[in-house]
C-alpha cells in the first residue's frame, strides 16, 4: 500500500517560499493503477520524486508497505528505493555504454548479494526482456535501438527487482504515436500481470484516458477526474 497524508512541498525564494504541492492525501493499493495530468510546471514531476524518495516533503509523509523512506539514513533510503520502487523517465536514462542486457541488470548490482534469488537475476532479465520484445536486442547498445525499443528497454529495468511501486514520468512523451500506443499497451499489460502499484504523470491525454483513475494537478494538489 501506499499511503501519502497531508503531503505539501515549497521552495525558498528571495521573495519568500514557492509553494508547489499542498496537503495532497493519497491511497493506493497493490494492482491500482494511476494517471497524473497537469501543464508543465504544475508539481507532477516534483510529487513523482517525493513518492519515488528521491525528494524530501516539506511537511506530510509518504509510507510504502508500511515504511517511511524519509525516515531511513541515506544509504538504507537508497536500498529502499533499489527494492521496492521502479522508476521510468520520458527520457530512458540508459547507459549508453552499456549492452540493453547489462542496463537491465544494472539496479541488481546494488542488491545484497546474499538474496536468494539473487543467482536468477541474469535469467530473470532476459526473461523481461522476452516479454517486452527486446530477446533479439540483448547485446545491442542502446544507440543501436529505436525510441519505443529504449523506453521498453527502461521498462524492463524499472521492473528487474520486482517493485511495489512503479513510478513513470511522461513514458510516452519523446514517442510517435503508434510508439506511444504500443508503449502504453506493454506498461498497463506489466502492470496488470505483476500487481504493482502504478503512478504515471503526463500530459497525454490519450495515455491517461487508458487508466480507470485519473487526476489533475490544480494548485498545488490533486483534483480527481471523473
Amino acid at each position: 500500500m501506499l499511503s501519502v497524508s497531508k503531503l505539501s512541498k515549497s521552495y525558498p525564494t528571495p521573495r519568500g517560499d514557492l509553494s508547489i504541492l499542498q496537503d495532497i492525501s493519497l491511497t493506493l493499493n497493490r494492482g491500482d493503477a494511476v494517471a497524473i495530468m497537469g501543464p508543465s510546471g504544475s508539481g507532477k514531476s516534483t510529487l513523482l520524486y517525493i513518492l519515488g524518495a528521491l525528494e524530501r516533503p516539506s511537511s506530510g509523509s509518504v509510507m510504502l508497505d508500511g515504511q517511511d523512506p524519509f525516515a531511513l539514513g541515506e544509504r538504507a533510503q537508497a536500498a529502499f528505493r533499489n527494492r521496492h520502487i521502479g522508476f521510468v523517465f520520458q527520457d530512458h536514462s540508459l547507459l549508453p555504454q552499456c549492452s540493453v542486457l547489462e542496463n537491465v541488470l544494472a539496479p541488481t548490482l546494488a542488491a545484497p548479494a546474499n538474496e536468494p534469488d539473487a543467482k536468477d537475476d541474469g535469467a530473470r532479465a532476459k526473461a523481461i526482456l522476452e516479454q517486452v520484445g527486446l530477446g533479439p536486442r540483448l547485446d545491442h547498445l542502446p544507440g543501436e535501438l529505436s525510441g519505443g525499443e529504449k523506453q521498453r528497454a527502461a521498462l524492463a529495468r524499472a521492473l528487474i527487482r520486482n517493485p511495489t511501486l512503479l513510478l513513470c514520468d511522461e513514458p510516452t512523451g519523446n514517442l510517435d504515436r503508434a510508439s506511444a500506443d504500443a508503449a502504453a499497451s506493454l506498461l498497463l499489460d506489466l502492470h496488470a500481470a505483476r500487481k504493482t502499484i502504478l503512478v504515471v504523470v503526463t500530459h497525454s491525454a490519450a495515455l491517461a484516458e487508458r487508466f480507470p483513475v485519473r487526476y489533475e494537478m490544480v494548485n498545488g494538489g490533486l483534483t480527481r477526474l471523473a
